[in-house]
């Protein structure tokens, strides 16, 4: 799904959201709900796609954990009323590498049992994301975060990797990375909600929104 850069977003006064983010944030990009729905679309195209093999689930903390958890579950779900069982087990990983909104030049690779587990079976990383310049913790932008991360996993062998994502920025570089699977294609914004953080503010919105100015100010660290 592409939201495109002249979408004006969704009032914050047609909606919930936790009281002291009052004055935070410009509006809404796209609601719960439709991060729901689109996520068990993606849960029914990766189940279609795996065939027969079971899949070993690394989600990218922190931001990814709500996409990974709900991803997850509706691929269960699905196992479950299908003649299919598709047998799942889920590591953690944790990559570094922003300050405020701005990208640092060092990235760390945090977590994780032995990869070397991966070895013949196949590996979805599940990873909250955006499509940004420079990367964040979930983000995507150039590629750099992403190669990095899979080269430290491709040395084990696994049989075959894929990329689910919830968020892709949209850039004019021709040489940033595309995941495999993603949920929304969005506009060069810095966005927060759904586990998605701004010096670890935010993570309890669960709506994506745009944040402002004022936020930005208010939560530097």
């Amino acid at each position: 799904i592409q939201i495109s850069d002249n979408w004006p977003g969704y009032s914050l006064d047609l909606f919930t959201y936790p009281q002291h983010y009052y004055g935070d944030l410009e509006y809404v990009l796209i609601p719960h709900g439709v991060i729901v729905d689109r996520t068990e679309r993606l849960a029914k195209d990766i189940m279609q796609d795996i065939g027969d093999n079971d899949i070993v689930v690394l989600c990218v903390l922190k931001g990814g954990y709500k996409f990974c958890a709900d991803l997850v579950e509706h691929i269960k779900n699905l196992s479950r009323n299908s003649e299919r069982f598709i047998s799942m087990k889920v590591d953690f990983v944790r990559l570094k590498s922003y300050h405020n909104d701005q990208s640092m030049q060092d990235m760390q690779i945090m977590g994780g049992d032995d990869l070397s587990k991966l070895t013949g079976k196949v590996s979805f990383l599940w990873f909250l994301l955006i499509l940004f310049f420079m990367f964040c913790k979930d983000i995507v932008g150039t590629g750099r975060t992403m190669k990095v991360l899979l080269n430290n996993i491709e040395k084990y062998k696994p049989k075959m990797i894929k990329v689910a994502s919830l968020l892709v920025k949209r850039t004019s570089r021709p040489d940033g990375y595309r995941p495999d699977y993603y949920g929304f294609e969005i506009p060069d914004l810095f966005v927060v909600g759904y586990a998605l953080d701004y010096n670890e503010h935010f993570r309890d919105l669960n709506h994506i929104c745009v944040i402002n100015d004022h936020g930005k100010a208010k939560y530097r660290v």
